[in-house]
């Protein structure tokens, strides 16, 4: 087991080390708040925490952040506190602790035994009870005898064995670093971009291939994000296949901005969701989605993760987003890939 490196640690009092957490069972989950595969392992994380750490088992977060914002201590404090994170967390902000761990992904976990030899690793959502089973097997055998629970449940729909999970979207970036943008329009390898803000205008809807996303309005590239630049309303549209849609949105691009919680267009901006050319449905509305009348809204208190659509099948369909805030910052969009085996519309439920 590498040493931890150096960060500060968040949501304890006593720092774990290596030696202090000789004899037990340790299990190191690399994540990022933003993260939607992190942020439906947290459930299961958090139960196993509570099921065996009186029996041996001390889980360590490490957080590594994908994005700038995760660098700040106070946005993954507020994560924390949303998760109901109950154990420690590391802000590996240099990667010093993923390097020596030769991490390779979000999420990741790796299952140390008594003796502090890693004896398990799994990168990616999902092996919860082959995970769980690990745990259970390094218990036992440092205390053999002891009385330990069946194995935890599927904590949703879509973790029970029938579900189906296809292949959805790839991720698309928005920052010209990242390559996933308007035809390559705002950056190149070279890691290029307009100084200022450009005008785009949409094309026609025949035009629109799944694997980009399009824009329209003035917007500002950044090397993580696109910023809208305001002047006039803003457009995103999204063509995609899978069974729901996540987008990383901060209202300031700017972290400091971010840290003294200023907007640069004045209140928390709110952004419309449409979905295949019609307002969307509440029945299709992901958890961060609200209604005003008819309008589906998001309100982008923080930079973070916003749910905004789930179906209950696995299809192609097509979001627009429609933004009049200037500043507003757009990160990546992410895309959900199961479907519960009954056809259960639960794919954002998180236990």
């Amino acid at each position: 087991m590498p040493r931890f490196g150096q960060g500060r640690w968040l949501n304890t009092e006593h720092p774990p080390t290596r030696a202090s957490l000789r004899g037990q069972v340790v299990l190191v989950d690399f994540w990022d708040y933003a993260c939607i595969n992190c942020i439906r392992t947290l459930p299961y994380l958090n139960a196993w925490h509570k099921r065996y750490r009186e029996k041996g088992l001390a889980i360590v977060g490490v957080h590594a952040p994908e994005f700038a914002f995760g660098r700040l201590e106070g946005q993954v404090e507020a994560a924390i506190a949303e998760f109901e994170v109950p154990y420690p967390v590391l802000l590996d902000n240099e990667y010093e602790t993923w390097d020596r761990y030769a991490n390779k992904a979000w999420p990741s976990k790796h299952l140390v035994d008594a003796e502090g030899y890693v004896r398990l690793r799994r990168r990616g959502e999902g092996h919860y009870r082959e995970v769980e089973q690990g745990i259970q097997a390094l218990l036992q055998r440092q205390r053999p005898g002891i009385e330990l629970p069946e194995l935890l449940p599927p904590l949703r729909e879509t973790d029970r064995p029938g579900a189906v999970c296809y292949r959805p979207t790839p991720e698309l970036y928005a920052g010209y670093r990242g390559g996933g943008l308007y035809g390559g329009a705002l950056g190149d390898e070279a890691g290029y971009a307009p100084e200022g803000p450009v005008a785009y205008t949409l094309p026609g809807p025949f035009d629109l291939e799944e694997g980009y996303f399009y824009l329209a309005g003035f917007w500002q590239a950044r090397p993580e994000a696109l910023v809208f630049a305001g002047r006039e309303v803003g457009r995103v549209v999204v063509p995609y296949s899978a069974a729901g849609l996540n987008a990383v949105l901060s209202p300031s691009a700017d972290p400091i901005e971010v840290v003294l919680g200023l907007r640069p267009g004045g209140g928390d901006p709110l952004v419309e969701v449409r979905l295949d050319d019609r307002p969307l449905a509440p029945a299709e509305a992901g958890e961060d989605v609200h209604f005003e009348g008819e309008r589906a809204l998001v309100r982008v208190t923080r930079p973070r993760l916003y749910r905004l659509t789930r179906h209950g099948n696995f299809g192609e369909h097509q979001v627009e987003l429609i933004l009049r805030t200037p500043g507003v910052a757009l990160y990546t969009f992410t895309f959900l890939s199961c479907v519960a085996p009954d056809g259960a519309d639960d794919v954002f439920r998180m236990g």
